[in-house]
């Protein structure tokens, strides 16, 4: 639909895309499969939520989500439903090192950053003493 070209930094140097967004995608495409790690939007059509948690939840993948709508309510039933790490609402992309961070599925292990990240190096132990 729009970009896909090569980006013109001026200097020749490097790979760089333009912007890219593919319309008329289906979940079955790979480009709906698969993660591309650029500047890159799939078009997904939808009539109903229920429909687009089920199509989102059936990737391998589920490093970050975001939900767009004026519907708070709606937003946040859908992110409590969606199998992601992270969900955005109205927003993308936001950060705060005191959040903890990861992906699920396929798209990684473990949390990063906040108290939650702290817990991935920690080993609990415990010790039971009789002193009867």
């Amino acid at each position: 639909m729009a970009g896909g070209s090569r980006a013109d930094i001026g200097t020749g140097k490097g790979y760089f895309m333009q912007p890219t967004v593919f319309a008329d995608v289906t979940p079955s495409m790979t480009i709906a499969r698969e993660e591309i790690f650029g500047p890159v939007l799939a078009v997904i059509r939808f009539k109903k939520v229920e429909d687009v948690i089920a199509s989102a939840n059936d990737s391998l993948y589920g490093l970050a989500a975001a939900v767009w709508t004026r519907d708070i309510k709606k937003a946040h039933k859908t992110a409590r439903a969606l199998q992601a790490g992270t969900v955005w609402i109205n927003t993308y992309g936001l950060f705060d090192n005191a959040m903890p961070f990861g992906g699920l599925k396929q798209s990684g292990y473990g949390r990063e950053l906040g108290r939650q990240g702290l817990l991935e190096y920690t080993q609990t132990k415990s010790v039971w003493v009789d002193l009867s």
